[in-house]
């Protein structure tokens, strides 16, 4: 990645900070954007203790104007543009028939529409230097989740944009990657949308159990590096997309008891 810059949308915390880390330590630039001044303070602060030649940009990406902005930033800092990383998202925990409709709302216009406002204002320096374009999705883009309707329709949603964007730049050599990260020990589900829209503040999951985001960040690293053009992870993501494709029925109902297990407070 010597020479290289990425940029890294909700790069602040979780996977998106850890993977700021792992392509600055392989030798890339980074541009790093998030809502939070504080965070975006600390992250700056992290990587400049590596010795990671980075800038961080405060910006919404669900907002077009400042999805342009952070494109344009980071070109300005850094003349050119190798990687897009588009992480920034939100997540919800509540059934759909209890939830507020903006909450759907927000989640589409955060996961989805900011990664199309990033990557339309990031393509023409992307094609310029054949680099590549990742969505960081979930296994929720390949199986719908009880509890989470809306993050899994904009997970799908980013992952048919993203399906049909590489076969469009299939003939200019740019390179897309879906990245699955399976359940990972992150702060997405500290702020999950409860059914008003309100954070959770908490995690249904034992955290200890889960991938890294630091693992994570190594696999998509890795990833991009070998050009692939899907990663899935964690044994369990594995299966339940495995299980989906050839047994559908079967996982509605092995999904349905997971999350019945984990999440006693929904009357799923």
């Amino acid at each position: 990645m010597k020479g290289k810059v990425v940029l890294i949308t909700g790069g602040t915390s979780g996977i998106g900070r850890a993977c700021a880390v792992a392509f600055g330590q392989a030798g890339a630039s980074v541009v790093v954007t998030g809502r939070d001044e504080s965070r975006l303070a600390d992250t700056a602060q992290q990587l400049t203790q590596l010795g990671i030649a980075h800038r961080t940009v405060r910006a919404d990406v669900g907002v077009e104007a400042d999805a342009a902005r952070a494109v344009d930033e980071a070109v300005a800092a850094f003349g050119r543009l190798d990687v897009l990383l588009n992480n920034a998202g939100i997540s919800m925990r509540a059934k759909f028939a209890d939830a507020d409709l903006s909450v759907i709302e927000r989640l589409m216009q955060t996961n989805f529409f900011g990664t199309v406002y990033t990557t339309k204002f990031a393509l023409p320096y992307i094609v310029a230097n054949k680099g590549s374009i990742v969505g960081i999705s979930s296994i929720a883009g390949y199986r719908g989740l009880p509890g989470r309707t809306g993050y899994s329709a904009s997970k799908f949603a980013m992952q048919g944009f993203l399906e049909a964007l590489r076969t469009e730049l299939l003939p200019q050599g740019v390179h897309v990657l879906v990245a699955c990260p399976g359940f990972t020990a992150s702060n997405i589900r500290q702020t999950a949308l409860a059914a008003d829209g309100s954070a959770q503040g908490e995690s249904p999951r034992d955290e200890q159990k889960m991938m890294s985001s630091e693992e994570v960040a190594r696999h998509i690293l890795r990833a991009v590096q070998q050009r692939r053009r899907d990663l899935v992870l964690t044994g369990m993501g594995k299966l339940t997309v495995f299980l989906n494709k050839i047994l559908p029925g079967l996982s509605d109902k092995l999904v349905l008891n997971h999350f019945r297990k984990e999440e006693a407070d929904f009357s799923l």
